[in-house]
C-alpha cells in the first residue's frame, strides 16, 4: 500500500472510531432505556406501570432521536417519524442497538486500546508478574523476547484495527439507518415542509446578498465615481485659470477612480471569488487561511471538484468564520478541515477561543446558517463557554 493510501486508510479508521465512540454512547442510552422499559413491564400488573407508558415511550423517541442526530452527522440526513405507528421500529431498533450495537462499540473500541497496550508492552513488562500480560496475549512473559512478541502481537491489533474499524462502524450504524429512517413514502410531507423552508431561506439569504453589494456600491464605488466627476469638473474650469491647482485636482481624482476599481473588485470578488475557478476550493481556502490574522491550519483533501455554486457557499462559509474567529474569538489558533464523504462536502472551522458564540448574538452565524440551509445543507455550532469552538457544514456535492 503507497504511503498516501496508507494515510487514506488511516484517516478512515480515525472516523470510524470516532463513530464508534459516539454509537457507544447511544447504545448505552439504549441499553438503559431498554432497562427502563423493563422496569415499567414490570410494574403494569399492579397498575403503576400503566402511568409510566407515557413516559417510556418518550425515553424511547428521545434515544431514537438521539441516534438520528448522531447518523445525520456522519452520513446522510435521517428524518424524524411522522406517527406513532412508528414506535414500533423504534422499539425494535432499541433492542438491536443495546445489545448488539453496545458489543459492536466495545469491541470496536478495545482494539486501538488493546494495540496500544501491547506495542507499549516491552517497556514496562518487567514491573508486572507474568500472569499479568495485557490484552488477549495467551503465552507467559518471562524475558524480554516474550515482551517483544507482546509488542508485534500489539502490531497485528494495529493491522486488524485499520481494516476492522470502518466495517464495524456501518454495521453498527445499519439498524439505524434501516429501522430509524421513515419508510418510503411517509416523508414526502416533511420532505416539502423543509424544501419550502429551504427556499425560503435562499430567498432571503438571496435578498441580504443583493443589499449587500447594493449597500457596497453605494458607499463605496459610487461615492468614489461621483468624487472624481466632481474632482474633474473642477480640474477642467481650473486649467485656464490655476494649472498648478488643475494638476493637483486630477491627481485626486485619479487616485478616487482607482480607489473606486479597488472596491468594484472587491465587490466582484465578492459575487463569486476568481480565485475559485483558477485553484479550485482548495486553493481559494489555502488564500483565506494565509489571511487570517489568527495563525490558521489547513486540512483539505478533496479528490475531486464540486458544482461551483457549493464551493463559493463553503468558501464564503470559511471567510466569515475566520472573520468572526478574527474579530471575537481572543483565539491563538485556528483549523479549517475540508473532506468529501460520499456525495457530501464537509467543512469543520475550528479555534482554541474563548467559546460561547450565539447564533443570534450579531456574529454572522445566522447568515451562515441561512447560505447553507439554502443548498440543502446542515450546520452544526459547538461553542460552550471558555471554548473551544467548532463549526461543521455539510453540503450536497452535485458535480
Amino acid at each position: 500500500m503507497s504511503v498516501d493510501g496508507l494515510r487514506r486508510r488511516g484517516h478512515a479508521t480515525v472516523d470510524a472510531l470516532q463513530r464508534l465512540l459516539g454509537g457507544l454512547g447511544t447504545s448505552a442510552l439504549a441499553l438503559a432505556t431498554l432497562f427502563w422499559l423493563f422496569i415499567v413491564a414490570l410494574l403494569c400488573p399492579v397498575g403503576i406501570g400503566v402511568l409510566l407508558i407515557p413516559y417510556a415511550r418518550s425515553a424511547v423517541r428521545a434515544a431514537a432521536d438521539r441516534e438520528r442526530a448522531r447518523l445525520s452527522r456522519w452520513g446522510p440526513e435521517i428524518l424524524g417519524p411522522v406517527s406513532e405507528k412508528f414506535s414500533r421500529r423504534e422499539l425494535l431498533w432499541l433492542v438491536v442497538h443495546g445489545t448488539a450495537g453496545f458489543f459492536i462499540s466495545a469491541f470496536g473500541l478495545l482494539v486501538p486500546v488493546s494495540a496500544i497496550q501491547d506495542i507499549t508492552y516491552p517497556l514496562w513488562w518487567s514491573l508486572v508478574s507474568p500472569e499479568s500480560a495485557p490484552g488477549l496475549v495467551f503465552w507467559p512473559v518471562h524475558n524480554q523476547v516474550d515482551a517483544l512478541l507482546v509488542g508485534l502481537y500489539g502490531l497485528a491489533w494495529v493491522v486488524l484495527g485499520l481494516y476492522l474499524a470502518p466495517l464495524l462502524s456501518r454495521a453498527q450504524a445499519w439498524p439505524g439507518r434501516r429501522l430509524l429512517a421513515p419508510p418510503p413514502g411517509t416523508d414526502m410531507s416533511l420532505r416539502i415542509a423543509e424544501l419550502t423552508a429551504t427556499r425560503a431561506a435562499a430567498l432571503d439569504a438571496h435578498a441580504a446578498e443583493l443589499r449587500r453589494i447594493e449597500r457596497s456600491l453605494h458607499d463605496g464605488a459610487q461615492n468614489r465615481l461621483v468624487a472624481v466627476s466632481v474632482l474633474l469638473g473642477a480640474a477642467r474650469r481650473a486649467v485656464a485659470r490655476d494649472p498648478a491647482a488643475a494638476g493637483e485636482m486630477l491627481d485626486r481624482a485619479q487616485d478616487a477612480a482607482e480607489q473606486a476599481l479597488s472596491e468594484l473588485r472587491t465587490v466582484v470578488r465578492g459575487i463569486l471569488p476568481p480565485v475559485l475557478d483558477g485553484r479550485g476550493l482548495d486553493g481559494a481556502l489555502a488564500g483565506l487561511a494565509g489571511d487570517s490574522g489568527v495563525p490558521c491550519r489547513l486540512d483539505v483533501r478533496l479528490p475531486r471538484r464540486c458544482a461551483a455554486s457549493v464551493e463559493a457557499t463553503a468558501y464564503f462559509v470559511v471567510a466569515e468564520a475566520l472573520t468572526n474567529i478574527n474579530k471575537h474569538s481572543g483565539a491563538t489558533t485556528a483549523s479549517v478541515t475540508a473532506r468529501l464523504d460520499g456525495d457530501r462536502l464537509e467543512v469543520t472551522i475550528e479555534d482554541n477561543g474563548r467559546g460561547g458564540a450565539d447564533e443570534h448574538g450579531g456574529s454572522g452565524i445566522v447568515g451562515i446558517r441561512r447560505r447553507v440551509e439554502a443548498y440543502d445543507g446542515n450546520l452544526t455550532l459547538t461553542s460552550p463557554a471558555g471554548g473551544p469552538t467548532t463549526m461543521r457544514v455539510e453540503l450536497p456535492c452535485g458535480s
